[in-house]
């Protein structure tokens, strides 16, 4: 039995402060994954980036399918298995390593190459050629966070190198995989949250034991590190971030993630560090290109893309998942 997918393509347009709304509410998510490489430096134990990424995956998704009580059917068993496989079980240990390896500047640049990566991929999977101006917003947003948080004294260790842009191509399949199949019919992102990060969790949950063994002692600062990442930057910032992706047009979603470095650039302020002129003007940059990407231009000769996404429906956006 194969489970149907909505893929209703939403109104032409919405009212401008609905769309605001949303796109507030789905860019809380990388604005708090953005405080995961100050979290991890200074409170979690180094050397175990599977257990940081097992832990803050598995509890939330368990909780998740407890609330919701809803199961995959038919293809979503494996869709949900690829997808968590992405977004969850190789993007959190790799992004544990990545900020562990890297300084938080090196690594938050990488992660802001997301939505170049997005665009390649939606030619490729969606058929959704990017106009020209997200394009170039896009690589002006990397500019920008790179004027900001790169420098002279920026480390540039390969193997976190390597791990960075592997979660970032990580994340951005799975960003366009979860545009192209939606949801089943009746659920929401919650219960797609669920899916994700317990099936991410449990892919992590045997390497975990295998490769690092025991787990970490975990002191008041770690347990407090783990239990933010696990709640408001694990199963919190997901049901928001997945809600966006079935709101908005993947081109308008995807450079969002340029909040993440800059949140950690201003986290860095707020710890004391000064910004020169250069970064001042890549931090104005940076922001300028995530604000212009949610500009609906289109290209030259074709219509402008629709408001929301083929994926989740409007009906879907609710609680219906607890309907059970």
């Amino acid at each position: 039995m194969h489970t149907t997918t909505a893929r209703a393509p939403g109104p032409p347009s919405i009212p401008y402060a609905h769309r605001a709304a949303t796109v507030a509410l789905t860019a809380l998510a990388p604005a708090s994954w953005g405080t995961t490489y100050v979290v991890t430096t200074e409170l979690l134990p180094s050397g175990h980036p599977l257990f940081a990424g097992m832990l803050r995956a598995l509890p939330g998704g368990l909780l998740a399918l407890a609330i919701t009580r809803v199961l995959p059917r038919g293809d979503w068993w494996w869709k949900a298995v690829v997808l968590g496989a992405l977004n969850i079980g190789a993007l959190y240990p790799l992004l544990f390593v990545t900020a562990e390896r890297l300084p938080g500047g090196v690594a938050a640049t990488l992660g802001a190459a997301q939505p170049l990566m997005v665009a390649g991929l939606a030619v490729a999977l969606l058929h959704d050629r990017p106009t020209a101006w997200r394009l170039a917003w896009s690589v002006l947003g990397v500019v920008g966070v790179g004027l900001v948080v790169l420098g002279p004294q920026a480390g540039l260790d390969a193997v976190g190198v390597v791990a960075g842009l592997g979660g970032t191509a990580g994340m951005a399949a799975g960003i366009v995989l979860t545009k192209r199949w939606g949801l089943p019919t009746g659920v929401g992102p919650l219960t797609l949250t669920g899916w994700q990060l317990t099936a991410g969790g449990l892919l992590l949950l045997p390497l975990t034991v295998a490769i690092e063994g025991a787990p970490p002692s975990i002191d008041a600062g770690a347990a407090a590190g783990y239990l933010w990442l696990g709640s408001v930057g694990g199963l919190i910032a997901s049901t928001l971030w997945f809600r966006g992706l079935g709101k908005l047009p993947v081109g308008a979603s995807a450079p969002l993630v340029l909040l993440s470095p800059l949140v950690a650039a201003a986290i860095g302020i707020a710890l004391g560090e000064s910004l020169s002129l250069l970064q001042t003007l890549g931090f104005a940059l940076a922001l300028a290109a995530l604000l212009a990407a949610q500009l609906n231009v289109p290209a030259r000769g074709r219509p402008a893309e629709p408001a929301e996404g083929p994926g989740i429906r409007e009906d879907q956006l609710h609680d219906d998942e607890l309907r059970e």
